[in-house]
C-alpha cells in the first residue's frame, strides 16, 4: 500500500509542473494583428494580408491562414504594413547633441552623471516609440547606458533592447580620448575609460569593458568627425593593437565594432578580423569588395553624414572641414557599397542628431542605392544577424519574440512611412496603439 502511495504521489509530482505549465500558457494573452500588408524580411517581399497572431511576448503564427485563437483581441490596422521591430545598430542613447557645439561641449563636461541618466531614459523612450525595439549603443561615458540597459531590463523604465560596449577604444590623443583640455587640471584617461597604448593596455582596456558587463566591443582605429585634435581619414591604431583589441574580444566571445572614417584604418581593421566597420566615409572600392568575402558588415551612418553636413557652420573650424568632408563622400561610398553587395546594418549615430528619428535612415538608403526592401532588411533581419538576436528577433516567424511595427501604407512604396510608426509592439507588449 505504501508502495502505491509513493507511486501516486510521485505520479502526481511529475504531473504537476506539466498541467501547471499548460495552464500558464493558456492564460497567456493572445493578440491578432491584422494590416493590409506584412513585409517578410526573409524574402524582401510583401505580403497581402498581413495576419500575426501573438501569444504572450512571442508570435505563435503569421500569414493569411493563421488561425485566430478564441478569445484574442483583434488589433485591424485597415491599410498599413505590419513589420519586424527595427534595429538601430549604431546609437548613443547617454547623450544628444543639439546645433551649438559650443553649448553641449559645456553642458556635457558640467551635467552629473544622474542628471544625464534621466535625459537618457527619455531618448530611449522616444527611440522605442520611433519603433526600434533593438538598438546597439556604441559608446558611453559614465556606464550611462549600462545602466540604462539594465534598468530597461529590469522594467524600471522604457526602452528598447540594448546592448551595449561601454567606453569606446582607442589610443590617447585619438577619437576616444578626451578632449586636450589642460594636463594639469582634468586626470588622463586609462585603460579602464577605453584609452590604451601599446597591444597589453588594448587588451586590458577590452577586459575592463567586459568586466563592467559590455555586450560587444567597438573601438578606434581612425580619427573622427566632431572630436577636435585627430585627423579623420589617419589610422590612431597600430596593427599590433587591433590585432590585440579584436583578439582578446572575440576570445571572450564578444563581437566587435570598428569606427572607421578612413580607408587604410578600415583596411587594418578588417585584417584584423573585425565584425563591422561603422561610418566608411572614405572606404574605396576594393575595401568594400573585401568586406564583401568576409561578410563584413557596413553601418553606414548615413543620417549622422547629412545631418552634420547640414550643420556645418555651427562647428568649430577644425570640426566643420571635417564635416563637409564625411558628409560629401559617405553617400558616395553607399552607392558604391550597395553595387558591390557589401552586408549592411543600418545604424543612425542618434545622439549625433536627435533620438527618435532614426527611420530617416531608411530613407537615405533608399535615395543612395538600396531598393527599399534593401533598406528594411537592413535594419530588421540584418541588423538582427550583426548584433547576433537573430534567433529571438529580426524577422516575423513564428517562435520568435514579438517586436513589431506597423507604419501607414504600403512601406515598400512609401519607405518614408517608416518614420510616422502608427503601432509598436515589443516582446508582446503594446508600446504606441492606434488612435
Amino acid at each position: 500500500m505504501k508502495t502505491c502511495h509513493r507511486a501516486l504521489a510521485a505520479a502526481l509530482i511529475l504531473a504537476g509542473p506539466a498541467q501547471s505549465t499548460l495552464a500558464d500558457t493558456a492564460a497567456e494573452p493572445v493578440t491578432v494583428l491584422r494590416a493590409a500588408h506584412l513585409f517578410d524580411a526573409v524574402s524582401g517581399a510583401l505580403v497581402s494580408p498581413g495576419v500575426l497572431v501573438v501569444r504572450g511576448s512571442k508570435i505563435e503564427d503569421v500569414g493569411a491562414k493563421a488561425a485566430v485563437p478564441a478569445g484574442a483581441k483583434v488589433i485591424d490596422l485597415g491599410d498599413a504594413t505590419l513589420l519586424p521591430g527595427f534595429i538601430d545598430a549604431h546609437v548613443h542613447l547617454s547623450d544628444q547633441m543639439s546645433t551649438d557645439f559650443y553649448k553641449d561641449f559645456y553642458t556635457g563636461t558640467m551635467r552629473m552623471p544622474a542628471e544625464q541618466a534621466l535625459y537618457a531614459a527619455r531618448y530611449a523612450k522616444a527611440t522605442l516609440e520611433a519603433g526600434f525595439t533593438s538598438v546597439r549603443d556604441v559608446g558611453s561615458g559614465d556606464w550611462i547606458s549600462l545602466g540604462l540597459r539594465n534598468a530597461i531590463n529590469a522594467g524600471i523604465t522604457e526602452g528598447p533592447r540594448m546592448l551595449v560596449s561601454n567606453h569606446p577604444i582607442g589610443a590617447t590623443g585619438g577619437h576616444a580620448d578626451q578632449e586636450p583640455f589642460r594636463p594639469d587640471l582634468v586626470a588622463q584617461a586609462g585603460p579602464i575609460s577605453g584609452t590604451c597604448n601599446g597591444p597589453d593596455e588594448c587588451r586590458a582596456a577590452v577586459r575592463y569593458q567586459i568586466k563592467y558587463g559590455a555586450d560587444l566591443i567597438k573601438f578606434m582605429p581612425s580619427g573622427g568627425v566632431l572630436s577636435l585634435s585627430d585627423p579623420v581619414d589617419a589610422p590612431e591604431l597600430s596593427q599590433e593593437e587591433m590585432n590585440a583589441i579584436v583578439a582578446e574580444a572575440h576570445a571572450w566571445g564578444r563581437k566587435v565594432a570598428a569606427h572607421c572614417h578612413g580607408d587604410r584604418a578600415a583596411k587594418m581593421a578588417i585584417a584584423a578580423g573585425v565584425d563591422s566597420i561603422e561610418h566608411g566615409s572614405f572606404l574605396e572600392d576594393d575595401t568594400l569588395a573585401e568586406m564583401k568575402r568576409k561578410h563584413v558588415f557596413l553601418v553606414p551612418t548615413l543620417y549622422a553624414g547629412y545631418w552634420v553636413g547640414l550643420h556645418a557652420d555651427g562647428y568649430p573650424p577644425a570640426v566643420a572641414d571635417k564635416a563637409r568632408a564625411a558628409s560629401t563622400h559617405m553617400m558616395k561610398m553607399f552607392q558604391h557599397a550597395a553595387k558591390i553587395g557589401v552586408p549592411v546594418a543600418l545604424g543612425t549615430d542618434a545622439g549625433v542628431e536627435p533620438h527618435g528619428n532614426n527611420a530617416k535612415e531608411f530613407e537615405l538608403m533608399a535615395a543612395n542605392g538600396f531598393t527599399p526592401a534593401q533598406a528594411l532588411t537592413a535594419g530588421t533581419a540584418g541588423g538582427a544577424e550583426l548584433l547576433g538576436i537573430k534567433d529571438s528577433t529580426g524577422t516575423l516567424e513564428a517562435g520568435k519574440q514579438a517586436d513589431v511595427v506597423a507604419v501607414p501604407g504600403d512601406a515598400l512604396a512609401h519607405i518614408e512611412a517608416t518614420a510616422h510608426p502608427l503601432f509598436v509592439m515589443k516582446q508582446g507588449a503594446i508600446v504606441v496603439a492606434p488612435h
